[in-house]
């Protein structure tokens, strides 16, 4: 089975409806380029907002509207999306994602689970949605340092990781090299396919928190990067990706070989969900 991938490497707004304005129409854009399932990058629909007074006025109403905006368009074009955006749940305000499908349905959320700020609260579930028809798993940001956030969801059955990010920017050069390698260490320690959409560099505002570096890529399951964005740019990464070729042989030798941590990992597999179709 192949399956065409974007990830979306744009700048957006602190307003949840002029960013689901943008995020659409790269959607047509993907659309008309016959892509599956596109990707943005960590909290598209309000830019990255470190500002406690921002949350403090957001309405969820917004966010809302623009999340239905974005699944409206979703099933006009027939497209999957994997998008950024923020939860408001009974312990409080989750910086999450939500995955659509193709026919515009909302197949569920996941919220970041190690955090590098301090308005939302962690995530606390691993799940594996059908997205595009391809069993998947996500992770946002700061989870990429943790490998075990990628490995457990491999293991029970995920082909293609989503990575949405909005990393520091290019003048974090000491962490540039870094940020490079731990996205393909996820793709090769488990042998699937790692989608990372991250916003670009913003030339106008090189210190704003609502830009990043670049460098959004897709990776194949033996470490390859088959597309990659530059610092600045704002683009679609594409690939047709073999889903023959995500056999995550490695993630689930942890589960099968006799080791010392067969046990403990199993252990974890429990903690995985699945949902979506």
């Amino acid at each position: 089975m192949n399956l065409c991938v974007a990830a979306c490497q744009i700048l957006t707004f602190p307003s949840p409806s002029e960013s689901a304005a943008k995020a659409i129409e790269w959607m047509r854009t993907a659309a008309a380029a016959d892509v599956d399932v596109i990707a943005f990058p960590e909290a598209t629909l309000c830019g990255y907002q470190c500002d406690e007074a921002y949350w403090q006025a957001a309405d969820p109403a917004d966010f809302a509207a623009a999340e239905a905006g974005v699944a409206a368009a979703a099933a006009e074009l027939g497209i999957s999306v994997v998008i950024g955006t923020v939860d408001w749940q009974p312990g409080g305000l989750l910086n999450s994602l939500v995955a659509i499908s193709g026919t515009g349905e909302i197949l569920g959320r996941y919220a970041k689970t190690h955090l590098a700020e301090s308005w939302p609260q962690p995530g606390r579930t691993l799940p594996i949605y059908d997205v595009g028809g391809v069993p998947s798993c996500f992770i946002i940001c700061h989870d990429i340092r943790y490998p075990e956030l990628v490995r457990l969801p491999a293991a029970a059955g995920a082909r293609v990781c989503y990575f949405l990010s909005n990393e520091e920017g290019v003048l974090a050069e000491h962490k540039l090299s870094a940020y490079r390698a731990m996205p393909i260490s996820r793709a090769t320690e488990n042998g699937i396919y790692v989608v990372m959409a991250n916003a670009p560099g913003n030339k106008a505002d090189l210190r704003s928190p609502s830009q990043s570096h670049g460098n959004s890529k897709i990776i194949d399951p033996q470490g390859n990067v088959i597309d990659e964005a530059g610092h600045f740019e704002e683009c679609l990464v594409t690939a047709t990706i073999d889903l023959d070729a995500a056999t995550a042989g490695i993630a689930r030798r942890s589960i099968t070989d006799d080791t010392i941590l067969r046990e403990w990992m199993c252990d974890g597999l429990k903690l995985v969900s699945r949902g979506g179709s």
